[in-house]
């Protein structure tokens, strides 16, 4: 950074200024905890919430999507307004072709029908439960919306549910006491039941338990170990769905898959139907993980109600940063589809500032929790440029029709202030070569003039690495008045109120941020929340390496607090400052190569990250600004963790994970999970590269990948680790192994449990079981699962949302 002026090089403070400086919250630190910091390594407890994408394989005259459809009053409506000449035809054909002349037969995220005959008595006691409006009175009322779970289906009554809930179901009929010889592997599956959410519009499923992360045991290996198995369970739950509750037969194959993306299907039909029937259709009724779930369903449908509204807003922000130039724009869909992203999150707690916060004689109070938190927050938000592409993705194809800044800007507006929301969008159409004869050229709006235009000018858009980060509101900014960041009590009360009154969100709504402070107050324990995890190639590794990362950097950003090193003075919560640090971030996810930074910004922490990063100069467009570029940053990042944290590495047994960074980083295409991913859709698509395919062919053939060949390898790796897991219960001779032996007896006799689960493995890579031998390697991997929550530590399990 030879380029830098020496006044610049005067922002980072020395030692010597340390010393003499106010240090409030390094001398809390030091009065709370005297002897070790929070997040070191014997102090951290991990757990996940993982959003799966639901599918249902069938024809239209089988499947209840398209069914439901095909019999509402909107597709007679608008079919009446079309033949009457008061709305356009093309509307009405163009989802009558949807619903019956489409080639691919899968539905994302519809919902099932199962005669009410198979049902065991269980699972009709669990289903009455949760039917009810208030589940803590039984004896109460009914949910009012009961009626529309119930439909006769051929002739037949059957039960109408989201995957999401047959999910719960199937364990619940698969623990039953007519199939289940063993008491415990009954209690572990009801036990087990109410993880599995219906939630927003996808699967989502909850740690079974706590992990404690230990550098003995590879530290995030143990959460990304029971999310792995929690996968497997999940999928053999969907293929005894399809067998005990005779769904193949039907017509009605079930699947579940890890996809980040909304499904194309469900764009579609997104573009074609009404904001309130798009809800009806698509956001999940929340029959389980809440006592009263009509009132989160109505939250649900808020939260898409709200977000649709607010990408009205972003058009109107876009204009007032002149990215819209002119009147002529491509008005976003009334109905939102962002609420269809799936992603992982995950959640860090410490047990001594739970203890502490849990005990009136510490002194350590949530207001305490707040200023620290935020503050590591803070911190944290400048190293996450190190995950996205690296450790997660969500590989994009955008064609140069879609290149219209209020359609692929998604939620930037509200996540960036102007002037960065500017370079960004420069930067970006530079990237895609959205140029004629050197001068920039976006789409112009009739639908022909544009393919026209890409088609003798050879326009063909971009690829971007991680477009979740962009289609869904990740993190809102704050406004000048009401930070969300400063450390204050009820600070992000008083930013969801300015939001509110700005059209972008609303009060009752949780605050999305990258990094959610988990007060424990609220969640029962004291950590943070990762949301910035999109899809893994490789759960086990990728996830396991993630937790690792996540967990060093928080014990990271405690030394820096207890040293004094970095304040909340040194990191100003205005919204410049704020967006400056996570342009960062969504610049990594479109994969542009650089960004713009202040010379003379009031960010101490971001300047002292500039001094280790190399190849800086002063930006030529932008006088004021330095010409950062995202590779020797995110260089920079593994530097000063080598440099500040070498204490933390040994302790977390972290050398190996520092080591796969920089691999990662150096062969992005090789060893990052972007470029794995793309490898993989590029393989079972033909193509060479992203740009040799259209948006549509390859995001199609990155769907048929998520749902084929990625998600096989994802069962092929988590039946292993639990094959692995049976191996060492067959072998162990110990008391403690023994109890977990008489189980597998119950299930399965004499038999040895890894043999038995080796010698179906192809029928469940297959499909071919039937529903006796799926419930048999169900009821062994809730042994495995037992066993696994009865090693860890009891504490309290971190609730994630």
């Amino acid at each position: 950074m030879s380029q830098l002026a020496p006044s610049r090089l005067a922002l980072v403070p020395s030692r010597t200024e340390l010393s003499g400086s106010r240090r409030d919250e390094a001398q809390l630190l030091k009065i709370c905890f005297p002897t070790a910091l929070p997040f070191s390594a014997h102090d951290i407890t991990a757990g996940s919430e993982t959003e799966l994408q639901a599918s249902v394989e069938g024809r239209h005259d089988a499947v209840d999507l398209p069914l439901i459809i095909q019999e509402s009053n909107y597709l007679r409506n608008i079919k009446r307004r079309a033949v009457a000449g008061e709305s356009p035809v093309r509307v009405f054909q163009a989802l009558e072709d949807l619903l019956r002349n489409d080639r691919v037969e899968n539905w994302e995220n519809s919902w099932v029908r199962i005669p009410v005959r198979l049902l065991t008595s269980e699972v009709r006691d669990i289903l009455e439960r949760d039917l009810s409006a208030d589940k803590g009175n039984l004896q109460g009322e009914a949910r009012s919306d009961r009626a529309e779970f119930f439909v006769l289906h051929r002739g037949e009554p059957c039960l109408r549910v989201p995957v999401s809930y047959v999910l719960k179901l199937s364990l619940i009929q698969a623990v039953s006491a007519g199939l289940c010889r063993s008491q415990p592997v009954r209690a572990t599956g009801f036990r087990f039941s109410d993880h599995f959410l219906n939630d927003n519009s996808s699967p989502e499923t909850l740690s079974f338990y706590v992990s404690p992360l230990k550098p003995a045991a590879g530290m995030g290996k143990a959460v990304a170990g029971e999310m792995v198995k929690r996968y497997f369970l999940s999928h053999l739950l969907i293929l005894y769905a399809n067998e005990s509750f005779e769904l193949r037969v039907s017509g009605q194959r079930a699947l579940i898959y890890f996809a980040p993306h909304p499904p194309i299907k469900q764009k579609r039909l997104n573009a074609l139907l009404s904001d309130n029937f798009y809800r009806d259709m698509f956001m999940n009724p929340c029959l389980s993980g809440w006592k009263h779930g009509e009132e989160k369903r109505r939250y649900m449908h808020l939260c898409h109600q709200v977000l649709s509204r607010s990408q009205f807003n972003a058009v109107i922000k876009l204009r007032d940063a002149g990215i819209i130039t002119r009147n002529l724009v491509v008005l976003p869909s009334a109905s939102n589809i962002s609420l269809a992203n799936n992603g992982t999150h995950l959640s860090l707690g410490s047990r001594m500032m739970t203890g502490l916060l849990a005990d009136p004689a510490s002194n350590f109070t949530a207001i305490h929790e707040k200023v620290l938190g935020d503050l590591v927050i803070k911190i944290m938000e400048h190293f996450l440029p190190l995950f996205v592409g690296t450790y997660s993705a969500a590989p994009y194809r955008i064609d140069f029709c879609d290149f219209h800044p209020e359609k692929v800007l998604g939620f930037l507006p509200h996540e960036l202030d102007s002037g960065h929301l500017r370079m960004l969008w420069r930067r970006w159409k530079k990237k895609a070569n959205l140029s004629i004869l050197g001068q920039p050229i976006t789409p112009i709006g009739p639908l022909w003039l544009d393919k026209l235009t890409s088609l003798i000018f050879r326009l063909r858009g971009d690829f971007v690495p991680d477009f979740r980060l962009i289609d869904y509101l990740v993190a809102l900014l704050s406004t000048d008045q009401s930070p969300a960041l400063d450390g204050v009590l009820g600070n992000e009360q008083r930013l969801k109120e300015d939001l509110a009154q700005l059209g972008v969100f609303d009060e009752s709504m949780s605050l999305y941020l990258l990094l959610k402070l988990r007060s424990q107050a609220m969640m029962g324990f004291s950590g943070f929340e990762g949301r910035h995890y999109s899809l893994f190639a490789d759960p086990f590794i990728d996830m396991a390496e993630a937790a690792t990362l996540q967990a060093l950097l928080t014990g990271l950003a405690f030394k820096y607090v207890a040293e004094g090193t970095v304040r909340h003075v040194d990191i100003p919560d205005d919204p410049t400052t704020e967006s400056e640090r996570r342009q960062l971030i969504f610049a990594s996810a479109l994969g542009l190569n650089a960004c713009n930074v202040r010379m003379d910004g009031p960010n101490r922490l971001l300047a002292r990250i500039l001094l280790k990063t190399s190849k800086i100069r002063q930006s030529r467009r932008y006088g004021d600004h330095l010409r950062v570029r995202l590779a020797e940053y995110r260089q920079a990042l593994v530097e000063i963790i080598r440099d500040d944290a070498p204490d933390l590495i040994e302790s977390f047994g972290a050398e190996p994970l520092i080591e796969s960074v920089q691999r990662r980083l150096a062969e992005p295409e090789l060893h990052g999970v972007a470029g794995k991913l793309t490898t993989g859709i590029l393989e079972s698509s033909g193509a060479r590269s992203p740009m040799h395919l259209s948006a549509d062919e390859f995001n199609e053939s990155a769907e048929e990948y998520y749902r084929g060949a990625l998600r096989r390898r994802h069962v092929e790796e988590a039946m292993d680790l639990v094959l692995e897991n049976l191996a060492r219960l067959d072998d162990g001779d110990d008391d403690r192994t023994s109890m977990y032996r008489r189980r597998i007896t119950e299930v399965i006799r004499h038999r040895s449990a890894s043999g038995f689960l080796q010698s179906v493995r192809e029928g469940i890579l297959s499909e071919t079981l039937d529903a006796t031998q799926l419930h048999l390697c169900i009821q062994l991997t809730l042994i495995v699962l037992q066993r696994d929550m009865d090693r860890v530590t009891s504490v309290a399990y971190p609730e994630v949302s």
